[in-house]
C-alpha cells in the first residue's frame, strides 16, 4: 500500500462535489484522513470562491491506475474533458504526493503546488508536518516556515460524516 495525498478543490456546488470527492476516493483506497476544509478565492482568474482541503489515504493501485481513476472522477462530477487550469470547475483531484516517487512528467510529482499555493501546504501541514518532500529534502513543516503565502485560508465546519 501506498500513502498519497490529493488536493481537491471545488468551486460549483462546492458541498456536493467535496461530499462526492471524498466518497469517490473511499472507494479506490483505505484509512483516509482529511484535513481542514478552507475557503479562499480563486488564483489566477476571475471567480467564485473554492473550497479546497487535502485527502491523505492509502491505495494499493499503481500510480498509473490511480491517476487515471481520478480522472474518470473528475469527468463523472461534471469536470469538462478539455477543462483548462483557470476556471471554474465541479470538481478537481490532484495527486501532491504519491509514496516517495519522483516524476517530471504528468502527474507531476511532488506536484509543485505544495510550494506555491497556501490552500495546498497548510493541509499538509496538518496532516503529515514531518514528511520529507522526495527531491527537495525539506520536511512539510520547514517549507511552511519559509514560506509567505499571502492568500487568506478561512476554515468551513465539515458539514458530513466523516
Amino acid at each position: 500500500m501506498i500513502t498519497t495525498y490529493i488536493g481537491i478543490g471545488s468551486n460549483i456546488e462546492r458541498r456536493k462535489h467535496i461530499e462526492a470527492a471524498i466518497t469517490e476516493l473511499s472507494a479506490i483506497g483505505c484509512d483516509i484522513r482529511l484535513s481542514t476544509i478552507y475557503e479562499c478565492e480563486s488564483i489566477g482568474f476571475d471567480s467564485h470562491a473554492f473550497y479546497n482541503l487535502v485527502v491523505e489515504m492509502k491505495t494499493s493501485l499503481t500510480l498509473t491506475e490511480f491517476s487515471r481513476q481520478l480522472r474518470k472522477i473528475e469527468l463523472k462530477w461534471g469536470r469538462a474533458e478539455g477543462a483548462g487550469k483557470f476556471e471554474p470547475r465541479t470538481v478537481d483531484l490532484d495527486i501532491i504526493l504519491f509514496g516517495d516517487q519522483t516524476c517530471a512528467e504528468k502527474p507531476e510529482l511532488p506536484r509543485r503546488d505544495i510550494f506555491k499555493y497556501a490552500f495546498v501546504l497548510k493541509p499538509l501541514l496538518e496532516l503529515c508536518p514531518q514528511l520529507v518532500v522526495p527531491q527537495d529534502g525539506r520536511t512539510i513543516e520547514q517549507i511552511w516556515q519559509q514560506s509567505c503565502f499571502e492568500t487568506a485560508l478561512e476554515p468551513i465546519p465539515v458539514w458530513f460524516n466523516q
